[in-house]
C-alpha cells in the first residue's frame, strides 16, 4: 500500500479545527432550557472539559467526548493522539477513564478501509496505556477523515476538580510545553528541520495520567487542559470562572523547542491561533506579536493547567517529580484579585 498522508484530506488539522470561543459562545446560547438535575454536578451552566453526574454512591460518572481531523499523516499516529486527546478531558476533571467509544468519519471513496483500520489501531493501543477497553464506536461516510472518542471515567466526588473553583492567590503550573500548532504548520510548509521532526507527534501521545493523583489532593483547586483555544484561551476561562484575574510570566512558559522563535519568525502560524486572537484579545493585556503566536498557539492533547494553593506546593511538586514531570515545576503565574483584565502577561 502506498503511503498516506492524511493531512492532505482535511482542511483543519487537530484541536486547531475547533470553532472560535466567540463562534461558540452563540452556539451555545440555546433559547430552550434544559430541565433541572440536581445529579448533574458539572454541565451546562459552566464551561468545563467534561459533564459529571453523582452516581449517589459516594462517585462519580465523568463523561465527554472529543474528535477532530487529522493533524498528523501517519494514520496510526493520528489514533493514538485523537485518543489521547479525548481521554485527557477525563484526567482534567481529577478522575480515571473506564471506557471508551470511537467516533469515525471517512471518506470511503478517497481512502481505504485498511488505512481507517490503522487509525483504530492507534486508538486501541492508547486506551490500552490508559488502562481501558474501545468497546465500539459509530462510522459514517464522510467528506473528510474524522476520528475521536466518547469516554467515561469514574471519580470520587470529593476529588473532582472543575476549571471554575480557583483561589485568589493560587499558584498556576503547566504539564506540557507549549508549541504543537507552530510546529505542525511548519511541518507543513516543509520548513521542519529534522531534529524536531517528532517533538509535536510524541509529545501529542502522551496521556495526562497524573491528572488522576491531582484529583487526590485537596491543595489543586482548578484543573482543565489546555487545547485548541491556547494557553491564554483556557486560563482564561479558569480565570473567569472563579471571577479572578491571572498573570503569567512569559519567561517561564515551557516552549517545545527553543527554535520556536525561528519558526514563527518564518510565518509559521496556524488559522487557529488568529481566530482565538480574535475571540479574546480583549481580555488579554497588551502582548507583543511573538507572544500572541505562542499563547494562543492552538494545543492538541496538550498539557493539564493546574491551580494550586500557594502554601501547599510542594505535594504537586513531589508527585511531578515522581511522574516524570521534573521538567515543570516551576510555576508559570497565579491567580489575583479580578481586574479590568483577564490575564496579565509580564
Amino acid at each position: 500500500m502506498e503511503q498516506i498522508k492524511l493531512t492532505q484530506y482535511s482542511h483543519g488539522a487537530g484541536c486547531g479545527c475547533k470553532i472560535s470561543p466567540q463562534v461558540l459562545d452563540t452556539i451555545l446560547k440555546g433559547n430552550i432550557a434544559m430541565p433541572d438535575n440536581n445529579k448533574l454536578l458539572v454541565g451546562n451552566h459552566s464551561k468545563d472539559d467534561a459533564a459529571v453526574l453523582d452516581l449517589g454512591n459516594g462517585t462519580a460518572l465523568i463523561s465527554t467526548t472529543d474528535f477532530f481531523m487529522p493533524i498528523v499523516d501517519d494514520p496510526f499516529n493520528f489514533g493514538r493522539i485523537a485518543s489521547a486527546n479525548a481521554i485527557s478531558d477525563v484526567y482534567a476533571m481529577g478522575g480515571n477513564p473506564v471506557l471508551a467509544i470511537a467516533i469515525l468519519g471517512w471518506p470511503i471513496n478517497k481512502l481505504a478501509p485498511e488505512v481507517a483500520q490503522k487509525v483504530i489501531d492507534g486508538a486501541r493501543s492508547i486506551c490500552n496505556e490508559a488502562g481501558i477497553t474501545l468497546a465500539g464506536g459509530h462510522s459514517i461516510d464522510s467528506p473528510e477523515p474524522i476520528f475521536g472518542l466518547a469516554v467515561n471515567g469514574m471519580v470520587a466526588i470529593e476529588n473532582i476538580k472543575q476549571n471554575n473553583k480557583a483561589q485568589e492567590g493560587d499558584v498556576l503550573f503547566l504539564t506540557k510545553p507549549i508549541g504543537v500548532g507552530i510546529l505542525t504548520t511548519a511541518e507543513k510548509k516543509s520548513l521542519l528541520k529534522d531534529d524536531h521532526k517528532n517533538l509535536a507527534t510524541n509529545q501529542m501521545m502522551q496521556l495526562n495520567k497524573v491528572g488522576a493523583l491531582l484529583g487526590e489532593l485537596t491543595c489543586v483547586t482548578a484543573m482543565t487542559d489546555v487545547t485548541g483555544f491556547g494557553l491564554l484561551g483556557h486560563l482564561a476561562e479558569m480565570a473567569e470562572g472563579s471571577d479572578l484575574s491571572a498573570q503569567i510570566n512569559f519567561a517561564n512558559i515551557p516552549l517545545i523547542t527553543p527554535s520556536i522563535f525561528n519558526y514563527i519568525q518564518q510565518g509559521c502560524v496556524p488559522g487557529g491561533t488568529n481566530r482565538n486572537r480574535e475571540s479574546y484579545s480583549h481580555k488579554i493585556v497588551e502582548i507583543t506579536e511573538e507572544q500572541w503566536a505562542i499563547l494562543a498557539d492552538p494545543q492538541t492533547s496538550g498539557g493539564l493547567l493546574v491551580a494550586v494553593n500557594k502554601n501547599k506546593i510542594e505535594e504537586v511538586i513531589s508527585i511531578f517529580n515522581n511522574n516524570g514531570l521534573s521538567n515543570f515545576i516551576n510555576p508559570i503565574g497565579y491567580l489575583i484579585n479580578k481586574l479590568e483584565k483577564t490575564v496579565i502577561v509580564k
